[in-house]
This record gives C-alpha cells, structure tokens and sequence, in this order.
C-alpha cells in the first residue's frame, strides 16, 4: 500500500512512524552508551590508572533519557501501565469510557511532565554536573520530548478510543470449574 492508498483519515500514520523510530533510536543509543560505560566502569577497576568518574554519571543519565524518551512510544504500543482486568468487562461501553479516561489522566500527567521539564531546561541559574560538568538543562532535553510526545500521544488515545470503541481483546471464557 502506498501513501496515496491511504484513507484520508490515516495522513499521520507516516509522521508518529517517523517520530516513533527517532525516540526508540535515542532509546537505543542511550541504551548502548550506557552499556559501554558500565562496561568501562568494570574495566577501569582492574587497572592501575585513574577511573574516569564522569563514566558512572554519564551513565545514570542515560538511564533517565532512556526511561523518559520512551513514554510516548509506550503509550502508543500499548505497553505502558495498564489495568487489564478492565478489558475483561464484557460492557464495550463501559470498558470504553474507562480507558478514554485512562488516557486522558496519561495525557495530563505528560503535559503537567513536560511543563516541569521546561521549567529545568530554563532556570535563571544554569547549574552544571559535578563530574562531566555539563550544564543540567541539557539532562532535561529528551525527558521533554519524551513528556510532550506522551501527551499527545494520550490525547490521540483517548480520541481514538471514544470515536471508534477498544480493541477486543482475544481471551477465552471462565469456565467454572476448569482446571
């Protein structure tokens, strides 16, 4: 299928497919420094020089990028923290209005996010880190992007939910009795 096959109401499939794969390449990239600094943090005990204590931060803060880059992306996989006992309610409307505002309360917790982010990305005093001595508006760069792309992200959730209903979810009959 080609772009212009697509129904008209699918014109953003290719940009959230674009940002998707930008904010799980950060993830990735976070993901394989951290691994070589720890990797270089086990290296540098068994050698007679100096360690290199930016390593152990550095590596902590790849830690926060790749927990908060990865927010948006969660929330449109559906792998984010969710109740799925819910889905078991067999009244599809009920089950509807619950997870419209599941997403709706996702959306604001990523927006009020985001808003604090921005407000450590701009203090009147820039503070910088102890051991790599980089500014800290920069730690607060991807956990940003991270928040605003979770909250637009849960915003278009809970449209999507209300407009066109919760996907059924595949889960055999109780029976009692069953062992």
């Amino acid at each position: 299928m080609t772009a212009t096959d697509d129904p008209p109401h699918r014109w953003w499939t290719r940009p959230v497919r674009v940002i998707t794969n930008v904010e799980i390449g950060l993830a990735a990239v976070a993901t394989v420094v951290m691994f070589v600094l720890v990797l270089v943090q086990a290296g540098q005990r068994y050698l007679p020089l100096d360690g290199w204590t930016w390593t152990g931060e550095l590596a902590r803060f790849c830690l926060v990028w790749l927990a908060f880059v990865m927010t948006g992306v969660l929330v449109t996989t559906d792998g984010h923290i969710a109740l799925e006992m819910v889905d078991l309610i067999r009244k599809p409307l009920v089950v509807r209005a619950i997870r419209v505002f599941a997403c709706l309360v996702v959306a604001a917790v990523g927006a009020g996010f985001a808003v604090e982010a921005w407000e450590l990305m701009t203090p009147p005093v820039v503070l910088r880190s102890p051991a790599l001595d980089m500014p800290l508006p920069w730690l607060y760069v991807l956990p940003f992007i991270g928040f605003v792309s979770t909250a637009v992200r849960g915003l278009v959730a809970a449209a999507t939910f209300a407009v066109r209903g919760v996907p059924v979810m595949d889960v055999p009959p109780v029976r009692a009795g069953a062992e």
